[in-house]
């Protein structure tokens, strides 16, 4: 991951909404969740809502789909994996028990392939 794209993604977490909106779609799971329950869920205003969502989409954390006349949102997985990866990746400096089993949820090709944090 490039260092703009990590800045990008972390910029639209720092935000109290758009981390709790976040963090609803990654328990959410694949199936994810219509516009409206995300706001039932987080007592969010709709126009403040899509605004949020618009961000996290823009940073590459979530995607949407239409399903009739809902818009489903689901957390980007790979881009959430990324993040973690690039977080982590020169975190143990020779001492792999610092943050191994966080490089390995991280990374599973780099625990796959061997490799320390």
């Amino acid at each position: 991951m490039e260092t703009n794209t990590a800045v990008a993604a972390l910029s639209a977490l720092a935000h109290e909404g758009r981390l709790e909106i976040f963090r609803l779609l990654v328990k959410a799971g694949d199936p994810g969740l219509a516009a409206g329950e995300i706001a039932r869920a987080t007592g969010t205003l709709p126009n403040t809502l899509s605004s949020n969502l618009a961000i996290l989409a823009g940073a590459g954390l979530a995607t949407s789909r239409r399903e009739g006349r809902s818009i489903i949102y689901r957390a980007a997985y790979e881009r959430m994996r990324d993040l973690l990866a690039f977080l982590v990746e020169d975190c143990c400096q020779g001492a792999p028990a610092i943050c191994a089993s966080i490089a390995a949820i991280a990374s599973p090709q780099r625990a796959a392939e061997g490799r320390r944090c």
